[in-house]
């Protein structure tokens, strides 16, 4: 109840699209990072490390990530944590209305958390990202 992407959740939906294809497409665009978003991404995590691995490779561009799993549920399995090592930052969780928050950054309820992944595979627990500050 109120995800703002409903339409995602069909598996028999969209369109299936190549990998080549889509880092082409993501690659054409120089200045703009990745967010990985729902449907949830686990649910096709080896495309998904594919892609991201290739990203990483070509451009460096920091990936986002979304999901209603928790990292100390993603990293039970094996393949849901390889995609996780080329992911920047997650979102994890999933949206609960009765948390709503429209005041909180980049989530949508206030069970979420953002986290920063490197540190998070490295420390084996969740630790937070925080926003970075610039000097102006």
């Amino acid at each position: 109840v109120g995800c703002h992407n409903p339409q995602s959740w069909d598996f028999g939906t969209g369109e299936n699209r190549d990998t080549e294809e889509l880092l082409e497409e993501i690659l054409d665009d120089p200045f703009a990072d990745v967010t990985f978003t729902g449907g949830d991404p686990f649910f096709q995590a080896e495309a998904f490390a594919e892609l991201a691995a290739r990203i990483k490779e070509a451009s460096g561009k920091t990936i986002w990530c979304y999901t209603g799993f928790t990292f100390e549920q993603l990293i039970e399995n094996e393949s849901y944590t390889n995609l996780l090592r080329h992911i920047d930052v997650l979102v994890d969780g999933p949206f609960r209305i009765e948390e709503r928050d429209e005041d909180l950054l980049f989530r949508g309820s206030s069970n979420q958390r953002i986290l920063y992944v490197p540190k998070s595979l490295e420390e084996k627990r969740p630790v937070l990202w925080e926003l970075p500050s610039w000097d102006v």
